[in-house]
């Protein structure tokens, strides 16, 4: 006697669920976000081309060498005790 398995009806339910929720969390706009209802109009930039040292001073992932030479953003706090620390200050 051989038996094929086969999805029953619940688990091709939670298939087609699982499969529609991954194809629909990729749906939206692609563009800026939009303003409140009651705020003013945004004001239109021009699209000027970017030059090379004007990349080099914007922030981004890619941009290692951004703020590197910046002191930090805030300074350091006080250091709080914690449980671990005979474990992690040992040499």
């Amino acid at each position: 006697m051989i038996s094929a398995r086969r999805p029953t009806s619940a688990a091709r339910v939670l298939l087609v669920l699982g499969a529609s929720a991954l194809l629909l969390a990729a749906c939206g706009r692609k563009g800026p976000l939009d303003l409140p209802a009651n705020s003013p109009p945004a004001p239109q930039l021009s699209a000027a081309p970017d030059t090379a040292t004007d990349n080099a001073a914007k922030p981004g992932v890619f941009n290692s060498g951004y703020g590197a030479d910046s002191a930090p953003a805030a300074p350091r706090g006080q250091k709080k005790p914690f449980i671990l620390d005979p474990l992690l200050d040992s040499k």
